[in-house]
C-alpha cells in the first residue's frame, strides 16, 4: 500500500515537472525544487527518468530552433540569446547583464540595454526581410540588477497593412521589470536599393 502511494506521488510530481517546464522551459532544478518542495537531487532523477535534459541543453536545442526560423534580422544583431521563436505569434530571448550594463557606480542595469532586448525581439517575431521599429510605448516597472537574467518575452498582436503591434514583457526572476508596446514596420527589401 506504500509503494503505491509513494509511485502516485512520484508521477503526479513527474506530471507536474513536465507541466512547469512546458510553462517555462528555463526553470532550473534548483527553481523546481523550490516549486515543488522537494531536493534537487529527486528533481535531477526524475528529469532524467522523463529524459528531459538540463536547462543548459534544453536552452541550446531551443536557440538554435529559434535561429533557423530569424529573418528579420542576423544572428548577431539580436540583443540577448535568441531561445524561442515562433514567426508572427512571439518569442523569447534571454540577456545575462553583466557590470559592463550597468549604472556608472552602480550595480543597476542601464535602461538602454533592456530596451535594446526587447525592441530587438520585437523586430526578430516578424517574419520578413526588413523590419524596424516605427513607434514604442515603454514602461520601465522596476530596476534590473547586474548578474540578473532577464527574459524577454514577445507576443504578436494585431497586423494593418505592412504593421504589426508587438508586446514585449521582461522580468528578472519572479519580477516583471519592463513592459514595451511596439510598432514594428515591414519594408520592401527594394526601397534600400532606392535609397542609393
Amino acid at each position: 500500500m506504500r509503494e503505491m502511494v509513494r509511485s502516485s506521488g512520484k508521477l503526479a510530481r513527474q506530471r507536474r515537472i513536465q507541466a512547469e517546464l512546458k510553462a517555462d522551459p528555463l526553470l532550473t532544478d534548483e527553481e523546481l525544487a523550490r516549486l515543488l518542495n522537494v531536493s534537487i537531487s529527486t528533481i535531477r532523477l526524475d528529469r532524467v527518468t522523463l529524459g528531459i535534459p538540463e536547462v543548459r541543453e534544453r536552452m541550446r536545442v531551443m536557440a538554435q530552433q529559434a535561429f533557423s526560423r530569424l529573418r528579420s534580422l542576423k544572428r548577431e544583431e539580436v540583443i540577448g540569446e535568441l531561445i524561442d521563436l515562433q514567426p508572427n505569434s512571439g518569442g523569447l530571448s534571454i540577456l545575462t547583464t553583466s557590470s559592463e550594463m550597468a549604472f556608472r557606480h552602480t550595480e543597476l542595469v542601464s535602461d538602454h540595454y533592456i530596451y535594446a532586448q526587447a525592441s530587438s525581439l520585437a523586430i526578430a517575431v516578424i517574419e520578413a526581410d526588413l523590419v524596424f521599429t516605427g513607434a514604442a510605448r515603454v514602461r520601465y516597472r522596476l530596476p534590473a540588477k547586474v548578474g540578473e537574467r532577464l527574459i524577454a518575452k514577445a507576443k504578436v498582436g494585431t497586423q494593418k497593412g505592412n504593421k504589426y503591434v508587438v508586446s514585449v514583457r521582461t522580468r528578472a526572476g519572479d519580477r516583471e521589470i519592463f513592459l514595451g508596446r511596439f510598432i514594428t514596420v515591414v519594408k520592401d527589401s527594394e526601397c534600400l536599393h532606392d535609397s542609393r
